[in-house]
């Protein structure tokens, strides 16, 4: 069965195929692989395996899997191929070489991050379903029973990340359990997971009914099993054995770990170095334009008293978490009525507001944009977090909105649902260095279509990003020159106006999760010079509408493919 199995996933390739067929071959059997491990069946009559399977097994098989896609891709002569089959194979190879990348480095051994983990994904996946009919019921039920093996799974992982010292570190901790032991509850009724039991849908007969919920009860009393055997591990195995040092430079093979993630998640052979050094230069820069925006306020005092000014001063906060939504929503309806001066094709999936959900609330990052695929008949949402008021700034709130909604994340992905004859494991691809990049350039670009009118929302926007530009000084910092978590927040608290809880919350962030974190402005650095390089080229062809809509034409891209994109707007309009 396994050697048949392999056949299907691996079809013989001969000579004579021309290379766009062994493209398309490689790609469906990456699809049909992709397919098979994410497919929602129990792999029993008792429903255990819906939640799929990430054993030490698992995760192996499936890395040698990628490898072997990432060998097939190098035969490929690139050269034969039309300009989307480039990007095509491309895509998938940087896709597969960079879990056979995490993989090499034990990167699933660490299945937690500050601000998030498996235990909160299901969480939210189960909170935002909704069955409609008996078999829905059923599936939703059977998730939930499958709960406790897929803890179980994840448990085995963050054990042998104890045996070979590859663990999050004990600083982010602090208040962690709240993600967990909100879940835990003594009666089914109690938990939030009872809900879809306690109104159901008309077409459900009353028979039926009594039979879903004596079965729902049980499944939900599973799921907080589940999480009460995540809380017994953290408790008495892994908070214990957390690694002491924030930076990851004392994993085995860290430095090189470190150089790995900053190639990948910026797509450039940038090094460590380079990156730190640039983030000093951009910190510098901001600075001189932060100091001028204060001159207009006439605010009398240093630069730190003015940060703390904005820090205290009620006039900069909401006072309720739905004064801040609204405020969110108008700003969002302000921005949606001048998208058609700046982008040609804009997206047929609307998105909402909505506020952070409170379980994830507490360590969670200002806002956030939450995607919909198309098939599941939902808006996307930009989440705005309204936990901890006094620390959610209404001065950066156009900036934190241009970012997170439009045009930032939700027309990026909702726009990369709608391109035409792509296969469909782009659909829900993302790459940090262009999807973040492009939600930082949104936030500049912001001051062309007509906000930031304050000074104080400019200021906003510039420590925004200011933000942005520390993070590849403290990213780096902490991963590879020894920072502590202190200085990462003073580095923070002393160059932004962030407030000390964002400084923290972030500061975790990126101690749990190295090399993100500086996507985002290398990503935006990018996609500002390659603007600059199309407007020199074409003097008064060049059109805004028509240089975006070259940007997001083709989805997700890595940095170079966005460049050569560019440069064939650049030629074509010449």
């Amino acid at each position: 069965m396994k050697k048949l199995l392999l056949i299907i996933l691996f079809p013989i390739i001969t000579f004579a195929q021309k290379p766009v067929e062994v493209l398309n071959k490689i790609i469906k059997s990456y699809e049909l692989f992709e397919k098979k491990e994410n497919e929602n069946k129990p792999t029993d009559s008792l429903g255990t395996g819906i939640l799929g399977h990430n054993s030490l097994k698992d995760i192996e098989r499936r890395a040698n899997f990628y490898e072997k896609i990432v060998a097939q891709l190098s035969k490929i002569n690139v050269a034969t191929l039309s300009q989307s089959n480039q990007i095509n194979l491309e895509l998938l190879k940087y896709k597969c070489q960079s879990e056979v990348d995490d993989f090499k480095f034990n990167a699933h051994l660490i299945n937690l991050l500050a601000d998030s983990g498996f235990h909160m994904s299901f969480g939210g996946r189960m909170q935002n379903t909704k069955p409609k009919n008996a078999a829905e019921y059923k599936s939703y039920s059977q998730k939930l029973s499958d709960f406790p093996r897929s803890v179980n799974e994840q448990i085995e992982l963050m054990r042998e990340g104890i045996k070979k010292g590859i663990t999050q570190a004990k600083v982010i901790f602090d208040g962690y359990e709240a993600t967990y032991n909100i879940y835990i509850v003594k009666t089914p009724e109690e938990s939030d997971f009872y809900k879809p039991f306690t109104k159901f849908p008309e077409n459900i007969d009353q028979k039926t009914k009594e039979k879903l919920i004596a079965y729902g009860k049980k499944a939900v009393m599973e799921a907080v099993r589940g999480y009460q055997l995540f809380s017994d591990f953290m408790e008495k195995e892994y908070l214990p054995a957390a690694r002491a040092k924030e930076g990851i430079l004392v994993f085995p093979n860290g430095k090189d770990y470190y150089q790995m993630l900053i190639k990948n998640y910026t797509t450039l052979p940038m090094t460590v170095a380079e990156v730190h050094q640039k983030g000093l230069e951009e910190v510098a820069r901001i600075r001189t334009e932060m100091e001028e925006v204060i001159k207009k306020t006439d605010f009398k005092g240093s630069f730190k008293e003015f940060l703390q000014f904005l820090r205290t001063d009620s006039q900069f906060y909401a006072k309720t978490p739905i004064e801040l939504l609204k405020e969110a929503s108008y700003i969002s309806k302000q921005i949606d009525g001048v998208l058609p001066a700046y982008f040609g094709k804009l997206p047929r999936q609307p998105y909402g507001v909505e506020p952070v959900p409170a379980a994830i609330a507490p360590k969670y990052t200002g806002g956030r944009y939450s995607g919909a695929s198309p098939e599941s008949h939902r808006a996307g949402h930009y989440w705005v977090n309204t936990y901890n008021l006094p620390s959610r700034s209404l001065y950066n709130l156009e900036a934190l909105t241009l970012h997170e909604a439009v045009p930032g994340h939700h027309l990026q992905i909702a726009l990369n649902y709608e391109i035409p004859n792509t296969p469909d494991f782009r659909k829900n691809f993302y790459i940090s260095a262009y999807g973040e990049g492009w939600a930082l350039y949104c936030e500049y670009l912001g001051e062309e279509m007509g906000f930031y009118k304050s000074p104080y929302s400019k200021f906003g926007q510039l420590t925004y990003e200011m933000w942005r530009a520390c993070r590849l000084v403290v990213d780096t910092g902490i991963h590879a020159y020894g920072w502590n978590r202190q200085q990462a927040i003073d580095y923070l608290t002393n160059n932004t106006a962030l407030s000390i809880h964002e400084c923290t919350t972030e500061t975790d962030r990126y101690i749990s999760w190295p090399g993100q974190a500086v996507s985002y402005k290398i990503g935006e650095l990018k996609i500002r010079e390659l603007r600059k390089k199309a407007e020199k080229a074409l003097g008064t062809k060049f059109n805004i509408r028509d240089f975006h809509d070259a940007v997001l034409s083709e989805g997700t891209l890595t940095l170079p493919l966005l460049e050569k994109i560019v440069d064939g707007y650049i030629y074509k309009k010449k």
